[in-house]
């Protein structure tokens, strides 16, 4: 593979296929987003095109660049219509089943050559790529959330990926902006395995009243340099990804820090999952992470 513009296909059409199609699409490459749901597909091409428009009003980029991005990105219900991409990058649920199965399905699709990229943040890279006759092929790339602004993505090689598939991924993710971070196939990997038992930290320094959301908040931004507070982060990526991702890593390492704390549990049961419900920690006139 070389440096010219790919065909690349993004299955799975919410947040982060939605953001990680933006990326792709910003770099130069044409992009198909995928999703069963066709009302998913038109969701994640509107976050999209709310991702340029704010980019062009903010004067990151022309309105002929946005256009240009628009232009080259399209979306399908139609998993054969991937059948041309030189790269397919999943971002479906976090279920090792979910992720074999597909790989499966794409093995009758597209060529053997074609790299199947999986955004995983919990699950075994090896494991995911066993559900491929070609695991050599199988990349983990781990985007951080929300995709389109953070530069860094875990690179995780399967224990039968080749070294032409590694390579090529990494020239890849480099032609889209991103830093690549080279890291074990282990549970978690390198961020999620910081970030999930700090999070509950968080949470649990909140319920027992070390703080209050905007003061603990606060506190990270203002004295540990982070961009953003743990609750403003825990609103974007929603409470219920955050369970699914600390629930699954607690599955594999049986220790307490990673498991959920019980106010996930009371919020996810009030509905209160972050910015796409309207109320999380905080609430939201705007459910949209990006728009006009």
């Amino acid at each position: 593979m070389t440096e010219a513009v790919k065909t690349v296909a993004v299955v799975g059409a919410g947040t982060m296929g939605s953001g990680i199609a933006t990326v792709v699409a910003r770099g130069g490459h044409r992009t198909i987003l995928f999703d069963v749901d066709e009302a998913a597909v038109q969701r994640g091409l509107e976050f999209v095109a709310g991702f340029l428009a704010k980019s062009v009003k903010l004067g990151k980029m022309t309105a002929e660049d946005a256009a240009g991005i628009t232009a080259r990105t399209s979306g399908t219900s139609d998993l054969a219509d991937l059948a041309g991409s030189d790269i397919v990058i999943e971002a479906v649920f976090e279920d090792l089943e979910v992720k074999k199965d597909l790989f499966a399905r794409l093995d009758d699709i597209v060529s053997e050559r074609t790299l199947l990229h999986t955004n995983t943040s919990t699950l075994s890279v090896t494991a995911i790529a066993s559900g491929s006759r070609h695991p050599e092929r199988v990349v983990g790339t781990h985007y951080c959330n929300p995709a389109p602004l953070m530069a860094l993505v875990e690179l995780v090689d399967g224990l039968h990926t080749a070294g032409w598939a590694h390579e090529a991924t990494a020239e890849f993710l480099g032609s889209v902006g991103k830093t690549a971070c080279v890291v074990k196939d282990r549970p978690g990997f390198i961020l999620n395995r910081f970030l999930i038992p700090w999070e509950n930290s968080c949470i649990d320094a909140l319920e027992n009243g070390l703080g209050t959301r905007e003061s603990i908040d606060a506190a990270v931004t203002g004295a540990l340099g982070h961009p953003m507070g743990p609750f403003r982060l825990l609103d974007i990526v929603g409470l219920d990804v955050h369970r699914q991702v600390a629930t699954r890593l607690y599955e594999q390492l049986k220790e307490p820090r990673f498991a959920p704390p019980p106010m996930v549990e009371r919020m996810i049961a009030a509905g209160d999952l972050g910015r796409k419900t309207g109320r999380g920690f905080y609430t939201y006139d705007d459910t949209k992470l990006f728009g006009a």
